[in-house]
């Protein structure tokens, strides 16, 4: 049952990621400083999305290790019990550990291997969230409504704001 949780939070995480990874700024992250962008696990590799240390026991754990500090802890905790839910129910069987390290691979490399990302912006994991109806079933429809809502809203002033890089760079008077 382990091995199905953990493909099923797997399986869920770019849609669920507009949850865990709330700010704009949350993006930036992914894939700089060993922080996992791609959708892989391993028992031991620290660059990937999901690691199950050796520790036995009391001490077993999973580490799913992309939600952003800014994220809310319960509505995480309840997307990713349900997608490790939905992973036992439907008996889901996890491809193999990726036990090296993927940021050095090149497009064509992630691309053979299989290998997804996560989504790149707030945007994009709005859209996928948008996308998965057990997302909308798992928090139902006043929380994720309000939550999509405001994060489109947030979205849409970010991208339409002007930042001082921009003004740095491009609005140099010579």
């Amino acid at each position: 049952p382990a091995d199905s949780f953990l493909m099923g939070v797997l399986n869920r995480i770019p849609d669920m990621t507009a949850f865990l990874n709330p700010l704009t700024n949350s993006y930036r992250r992914f894939g700089v400083f060993e922080a996992p962008r791609y959708l892989t696990w391993s028992h031991q590799n620290r660059s990937q999305l999901i690691r199950i240390p050796a520790a036995a026991g009391e001490y077993a754990r999973m580490e799913l290790r992309s939600p952003d500090p800014a994220c809310n802890p319960y509505l995480e905790m309840a997307l990713c019990l349900a997608a490790g839910l939905d992973g036992i129910k439907k008996k889901m069987t996890p491809a193999s550990p990726i036990d090296y390290n993927v940021f050095g691979l090149s497009d064509e490399e992630l691309k053979a291997a299989g290998i997804d990302c996560l989504p790149g912006s707030l945007k994009e994991a709005i859209e996928a969230a948008k996308a998965d109806p057990f997302i909308k079933e798992t928090l139902g429809d006043h929380v994720f409504n309000n939550y999509i809502e405001g994060k489109e809203n947030e979205w849409d002033e970010y991208r339409t704001k002007v930042s001082q890089w921009e003004i740095d760079k491009y609005m140099v008077l010579y």
